[in-house]
C-alpha cells in the first residue's frame, strides 16, 4: 500500500509540474483570441481582457488539458474547448457580481467588472465573451467540422436554461428558501457542475477510439466532480477569508442563499464532498495511470483553500 501511494503521489506531482507550462499556454491562447485593448471600442475591449485576466485557477482549462492526457491528445487540439470554456466562465463571473444578481465588490482580490468599470461597460463585455467562445471553436482549424459542431452543442447547453444559466436562476430563486439536499445538488450540477462537466467531456470528443464504458466514465466523472467544486465553494464562502479566498467570505449567509452547508452543516458538507470525490476517482479506474492527472485536479478541487 506505501508503494502505490508513493508512485500516485509522484505521478499527481508530476501534473502539478505541468500547471505552469498548461496556465501559460492557455493565457497565450486567450490573448490571441481576446480583440486588442487598443481596438475600438477600446474600453469595451479593455474591460473584456480585464474580466479574463483578473487572476483565477483556470481549473476549467486544465480539466481540458488534464483529459487530454488521459486520452493521449495533442494539446493543441485542446486550446480551443479549453479558451471557450474559459471565456464562458469569465463572463458568468461578471454576471454573477453584477447588483442585480449577487452584488459583489470583489472577485479574485480585486474589483469586480462593474466596480471597476461601469456596469453598463460589465454587462456588454460579459455580452461579448459568449459569442466570442463560440467564434473560438467554429474556427477550430485542427478540429473535424462535425467534431466543432458537437462542441459548439456541448458548450452551449452547458451554459443555456438547462445548464449554467437555468442553475443561476434556481439559485436567485431560492433565496430565503429551504431546498432539499436532492433539490440543492441538482440546482449545483447546473449552475456549476454543467460547464466543468463540458470540460471534461470536450476532450473525449476528440478522439474516435473511445470506447463507450470510457466515454460514461469520464461523463460520470465530470458530473460528480462539478457538484464537489461547488459544496467546496460553500464550505470555503462560511470558513474562508476574504483575503485568502479573493471574495467577500459570509455573502451567501448575508444573501439568504440555499447552500448545503446552510441545509447539513458543515460537517456533513465536508463528508459530502469527500464521499462525492471517491465516486468521481472511482470512475477513473479503468483508466489506470492515464487519469492520474485528472486524479490530482479532483483532490485539487476538494481539498484546494480558495
Amino acid at each position: 500500500m506505501t508503494l502505490l501511494i508513493v508512485a500516485e503521489n509522484t505521478l499527481s506531482a508530476s501534473f502539478e509540474n505541468r500547471l505552469a507550462h498548461y496556465t501559460a499556454r492557455v493565457a497565450d491562447a486567450l490573448d490571441k483570441a481576446l480583440p486588442p485593448a487598443k481596438q475600438p471600442p477600446k474600453r469595451l475591449h479593455d474591460a473584456m481582457r480585464y474580466a479574463v485576466f483578473n487572476g483565477g485557477k483556470r481549473v476549467r482549462p486544465l480539466l481540458v488539458y488534464a483529459t487530454g492526457e488521459c486520452l493521449g491528445l495533442n494539446e493543441a487540439l485542446l486550446d480551443a474547448p479549453a479558451v471557450a470554456i474559459e471565456f464562458i466562465h469569465a463572463f458568468s463571473l461578471v454576471h454573477d457580481d453584477l447588483p442585480a444578481m449577487d452584488d459583489d465588490d470583489i472577485r479574485r482580490g480585486k474589483p469586480t467588472l462593474h466596480r471597476q468599470f461601469d456596469e453598463a461597460t460589465a454587462i456588454l463585455a460579459a455580452d461579448a465573451l459568449q459569442p466570442l467562445a463560440f467564434s473560438v471553436l467554429a474556427g477550430a482549424r485542427d478540429v473535424a467540422p462535425t467534431t466543432r459542431s458537437r462542441l459548439v452543442k456541448l458548450v452551449a447547453d452547458a451554459c443555456g436554461s438547462i445548464g449554467m444559466t437555468g442553475g443561476q436562476s434556481m439559485d436567485l430563486a431560492a433565496e430565503g428558501q429551504t431546498l432539499t439536499a436532492e433539490e440543492i445538488e441538482h440546482m449545483y450540477s447546473l449552475k456549476t457542475g454543467a460547464l466543468i462537466h463540458a470540460s471534461v467531456v470536450s476532450a473525449s470528443m476528440l478522439t474516435e477510439d473511445l470506447s463507450g464504458d470510457r466515454v460514461s466514465a469520464l461523463d460520470a466523472f465530470g458530473r460528480t466532480i462539478g457538484v464537489a467544486f461547488q459544496i467546496k465553494d460553500d464550505i470555503l464562502d462560511i470558513e474562508g477569508e476574504t483575503e485568502v479566498i479573493g471574495k467577500q467570505s459570509g455573502a451567501d449567509q448575508r444573501l439568504g442563499k440555499a447552500t448545503y452547508p446552510g441545509l447539513v452543516g458543515i460537517d456533513e458538507a465536508r463528508s459530502r464532498c469527500d464521499s462525492l470525490l471517491r465516486s468521481a476517482l472511482e470512475q477513473l479506474d479503468d483508466f489506470g495511470g492515464d487519469a492520474d492527472s485528472l486524479r490530482w485536479l479532483a483532490r485539487f478541487i476538494v481539498e484546494r483553500g480558495n
